[in-house]
């Protein structure tokens, strides 16, 4: 903390801008695709039941590894990780947008998940080195940072339609390179050092659980086609599932784990991340199956169905900004994510009634600010009570485990919701009708996601202890942890 107090007032608020851009840039690479997935699939011949997978192969890469790169970010570095990995990013996007074919395609997001990977553990421990010693000011830099990340989803939705309308689709990768370069200058500038320490890496606790997670997601994918009860989906869900299991007794034989498992005793980190996982399991299969609402059934080019959703940036960035931090010093953390997911539910069941004749401001405004309101309340909260609930010298594995969360959320969530919609028509483009039943089926589904998601929040995060105020209980929750686990 050293660093930190020393550190100019000036320099931590421009380091916190680059730690929210890097936020910014990884969801936004989940979502900038969106728009650009007709126009991929015609020039780089995607089937319908693979087209998931140009979002799945950065988030099953982006996912498996951020434990990993939780890890090194505590070994190396945050701050050399966190340049690293924009290094590798860079060179992702290069070869997606230079792909003339379906598995350099692939190929290329896998990197690019990669190159995420690395950043978004480093860049949360490098915000709490920066902010962890006052907890108003985390609290802002909280807000600040999870602005960013259902902005960086929202403004690749916008983005991508611009790219895909004006350029051409390859855009939507090139545009991360001149922010890589643009990162790398000022990272050693603007970052603390962190220095390097002792310890192993496990490389084969991490090609494990990458491993298991890409076959559950491939079953899951592939579950619509081949069947929920064949023998290829039940086979490569069990080993994907093996592999996870393998994972889990690894990391309890390791004398240096990746993760270590003591850690899941520290108070709300279960919940909090739980909460995590759900609600990324019911927000991106919003935005995925939206997208192609705006565009195949009502018609909206790819710039206009990028415009329609930017209601919801501005939604979503204001109340971050101004509305949660408030509203946490006020009512503590518990109740604003039972709230905001049970308000995400709400806003994913208003869509699931979307009509095939509808209209963008019938149908898809007010539900995406319902959701869009529920997801601000809900996302700050959860994820400074995963981060705050780690000893200070493991905040890269925390790091690492929150994001971990929220990316298998991602990729589990839509590949569920995919093989849903699937199953309900929405494989058979030109088809008004059907395609609006198979999207209503996902966003119910999401639904039904998010509001468990509120269930479960309210059953296993603890609320302030009596005579606590809830003003108090960001401070406590960020030294607690450390006195339990001493």
């Amino acid at each position: 903390m050293s660093e930190t107090a020393a550190a100019p007032d000036r320099r931590r608020w421009y380091a916190l801008a680059l730690i929210a851009a890097a936020q910014f840039m990884v969801i936004m690479d989940t979502s900038i695709i969106g728009v650009a997935l007709p126009e991929m699939r015609t020039d780089l011949g995607f089937s319908p039941e693979s087209l998931s997978w140009v979002f799945n192969a950065y988030v099953v890469a982006f996912g498996g590894l951020l434990l990993l790169g939780g890890r090194l970010s505590d070994l190396l570095g945050a701050k050399r990780l966190f340049a690293a990995g924009w290094a590798v990013l860079a060179a992702g996007s290069l070869a997606a947008g230079l792909a003339n074919g379906v598995a350099v395609e692939l190929a290329g997001r896998a990197l690019q998940g990669v190159g995420a990977a690395l950043i978004a553990p480093s860049a949360l421990t490098l915000l709490m080195m920066l902010f962890g010693g006052n907890p108003k000011e985390l609290t802002k830099a909280f807000a600040l940072y999870g602005a960013a990340a259902p902005a960086g989803g929202t403004a690749g939705v916008f983005l991508g339609g611009l790219i895909t309308e004006y350029a051409s689709w390859p855009w939507v990768f090139y545009i991360n390179i001149p922010v890589a370069l643009v990162a790398l200058v000022a990272t050693p500038r603007l970052m603390p050092a962190t220095p390097a320490r002792s310890g192993s890496t496990d490389w084969l606790g991490a090609a494990t659980v990458t491993a298991g997670l890409g076959a559950v997601v491939f079953a899951v994918v592939r579950a619509a086609d081949a069947g929920w009860a064949s023998a290829q989906t039940l086979l490569v869900l069990a080993a994907g599932v093996a592999l996870l299991a393998g994972f889990v007794a690894l990391q309890a034989r390791r004398r240096e784990p990746l993760m270590r498992l003591g850690i899941w005793k520290a108070p709300n980190l279960a919940g909090a991340n739980v909460a995590q996982f759900l609600m990324a399991a019911a927000w991106i299969p919003m935005w995925f199956f939206l997208n192609l609402y705006l565009q195949q059934v009502l018609g909206l080019g790819a710039f206009a169905s990028g415009a329609a959703l930017l209601p919801m940036t501005a939604a979503i960035m204001l109340m971050m900004i101004t509305v949660a931090p408030r509203l946490i010093a006020r009512f503590g953390t518990k109740p604003l994510v039972v709230a905001g997911l049970a308000l995400v539910a709400a806003g994913m069941l208003w869509l699931s009634f979307a009509r095939s004749d509808g209209s963008f401001a019938v149908d898809v405004l007010p539900a995406s600010l319902v959701a869009a309101t529920g997801m601000s309340l809900a996302f700050i909260p959860s994820l400074g009570t995963a981060l705050s609930s780690a000893r200070p010298e493991e905040g890269g594995l925390a790091s690492g485990i929150v994001s971990t969360s929220y990316q298998v959320g991602s990729a589990l969530g839509l590949a569920a919701m995919t093989a849903l919609a699937t199953a309900h028509g929405a494989d058979e483009l030109g088809n008004a009708a059907a395609l609006t039943d198979g999207y209503s089926a996902a966003f119910l589904g999401a639904a039904v996601i998010a509001l468990a998601g509120a269930l479960l929040a309210l059953v296993t995060l603890r609320g302030p202890r009596a005579g606590q105020g809830a003003a108090a209980e960001a401070e406590t929750a960020t030294a607690e942890p450390a006195r339990q686990n001493a």
